[in-house]
């Protein structure tokens, strides 16, 4: 099932609304940009038009154009009471990307009213990860010989190892496996591509997949993870969604591939690894990336050199 269905995401909106979200969509797709990044983008311009359409008594609220600062503010503030500041700054940036689009774009209007709205400041926390004896456990739902349990488990040791988004390992091909020097070419936002390097225990868990893919229902399509039944790829969404069983499973909740990549990133850094390194692994062009994703290294090394330093202790 792909993760952006247009029809659902605009279900219920004026036709106003939806013939913009349908034609920036357009827009977003002849740019190239990711499903994810689409996705995120017409979200929060959806979620704006229901939450106008529920809490504003502005008649002009079905209509994107006629939408105001105050508007956006008021959208920003119950973004931040009943979610988090981090998801109403997610919706800001997706907003920004959208009234730039109307205004430059469609020429609907003359003035962004994002221009004066200020971005919404998350409360910082250290990012979470999943240790090494929780990833043991999830692994551990895997073992077995049918083909489900095969691929689950070359997919999960594939984004620990490799610290990958949801959608790079979602989408390989079996092009893109290099079994010689085994590699995955990633292909990752804005068209970045890389080649990362993995371990002996995913390769040999890939290997075996592979042959149990050989002799499965799809094998000819160039996907390179296919459904347990019905002779199709597996996508993104569904990998989420079996990450997120697996680890009920394994009695761990808030299971899901991004939360190994946090621990990539985390574990690199504790071990004092190259920051410019890590960015070309992991596809960053920003240095704030890691340096986020530093920041629980730091807290974690911190604690260690505490105790190794024994301060209190000596009476």
């Amino acid at each position: 099932m792909p993760l952006l269905d247009l029809n659902k995401l605009s279900n219920g909106l004026s036709k106003t609304w939806t013939g913009y979200l349908r034609d920036w969509d357009r827009t977003l797709r002849s740019a190239s940009h990711p499903e994810t990044t689409r996705y995120n983008y017409l979200l929060a311009a959806a979620q704006l038009a229901r939450y106008l359409a529920e809490y504003s008594p502005d008649p002009d609220a079905d209509d994107p154009c006629e939408v105001t600062r105050a508007h956006i503010e008021f959208f920003q503030a119950w973004m931040i009471e009943t979610r988090s500041g981090a998801t109403a700054l997610n919706k800001h940036k997706g907003l920004q990307q959208f009234f730039k689009w109307l205004m430059l774009d469609a020429e609907d209007i003359d003035r962004s009213p994002m221009e004066r709205v200020k971005q919404p400041k998350p409360q910082k926390k250290l990012i979470a990860i999943i240790r090494d004896d929780d990833t043991k456990k999830v692994l551990g739902t895997c073992k077995g010989k049918d083909f489900v349990q095969l691929r689950d488990e070359a997919i999960i040791r594939l984004y620990y190892n490799t610290g990958a988004r949801l959608s790079e390992v979602g989408n390989l091909s079996l092009e893109d496996l290099n079994q010689d020097t085994d590699s995955a070419h990633y292909h990752g936002k804005g068209n970045k591509d890389r080649r990362v390097r993995y371990g002996p225990k995913t390769a040999r868990a890939i290997s075996r997949y592979l042959r149990a893919r050989a002799k499965h229902k799809g094998a000819e399509l160039p996907s390179l993870w296919l459904a347990d039944r019905g002779g199709r790829p597996l996508r993104p969404n569904g990998i989420k969604i079996m990450i997120k069983r697996r680890g009920l499973s394994a009695g761990l909740t808030g299971v899901h591939a991004h939360r190994w990549r946090h621990n990539f990133a985390h574990e690199w850094k504790r071990a004092g690894g190259d920051t410019g390194d890590l960015m070309l692994l992991l596809g960053w062009t920003s240095e704030d990336m890691p340096r986020h994703y530093g920041e629980s290294a730091a807290a974690e090394r911190a604690q260690e050199t505490q105790l190794r330093m024994g301060i209190g202790e000596h009476v």
